[in-house]
């Protein structure tokens, strides 16, 4: 359900050195996070999301509209099940994460795709060098937003695309007001059931009630630069937004 997650509780209200009040996030902080939850994090992910996690994967392939011989950089890649995704393109699809214990859990189920550990905020690559981008469940959990983003257009050629998957708001306020009740209380309680660690969850319930709206990330996006004509589509009547837009 997107790399949010954490490896133990220490003081109350902290979860893996991340405060869940302000949800400060450290990226040594966050690496540690997705360390502790690679065991299961994909299984997890699905149950959690009632299996939507799939569709999702594809529709962000589908926003990136790849074409054999492309370049893919797919930020906050965790254990590489959406870099595989992106690669059934055709596309020469690589995957990033902070998490050496995600990328090894990928490596350990068998991906193909390459997989490199990275930093959002200092990728490991040379400008303009691929032809799109993307970042799924991942930009919440960045210290700095407009950093990721300009990072993300540093290393995407001019013209090329940018799709952000996350969270978001449901539009239907009815269904935001179950959806919400779902993620602060239900949710921990199912991650019980399936995660390696399910305290982790509870600062992914927070940080997802805690994230913008569609119309406040795309704000985000066009105001970071390099990007342009920013538009956005929602994803599960709004429990996830797929963010488009192109380099300047």
């Amino acid at each position: 359900m997107g790399h949010h997650p954490a490896r133990s509780v220490s003081p109350p209200g902290r979860v893996a050195g991340v405060t869940r009040a302000d949800l400060d996030k450290q990226p040594h902080e966050v690496a540690e996070m997705f360390d502790g939850v690679a065991e299961r994090y994909d299984l997890t992910n699905t149950v959690l999301s009632f299996g939507q996690d799939r569709g999702w994967r594809r529709a962000t392939r589908a926003a990136l509209g790849l074409r054999p011989g492309e370049r893919v950089l797919d930020v906050g890649a965790g254990t590489g099940v959406s870099t595989e995704e992106l690669g059934r393109s055709g596309a020469y699809a690589v995957g990033a994460d902070l998490s050496t214990g995600m990328l090894r859990a990928g490596r350990a189920a068998g991906r193909t795709v390459p997989l490199v550990a990275g930093d959002a905020l200092k990728l490991p690559f040379p400008d303009a060098a691929f032809d799109a981008v993307t970042i799924s469940f991942a930009l919440r959990n960045v210290v700095d937003t407009g950093a990721a983003l300009r990072e993300l257009g540093r290393v995407t050629r001019p013209g090329g695309r940018l799709v952000v998957c996350e969270f978001s708001h449901p539009t239907n306020a009815a269904f935001r007001t179950v959806y919400l009740s779902y993620l602060m209380r239900s949710l921990p309680s199912v991650a019980r059931g399936v995660s390696s660690n399910p305290e982790a969850y509870v600062y992914l319930a927070e940080s997802i009630r805690a994230w913008p709206d569609q119309a406040g990330l795309a704000a985000r996006i066009a105001g970071a630069g390099p990007w342009s004509r920013v538009g956005w589509r929602n994803l599960t009547g709004g429990v996830v937004a797929l963010h488009r837009a192109t380099k300047i």
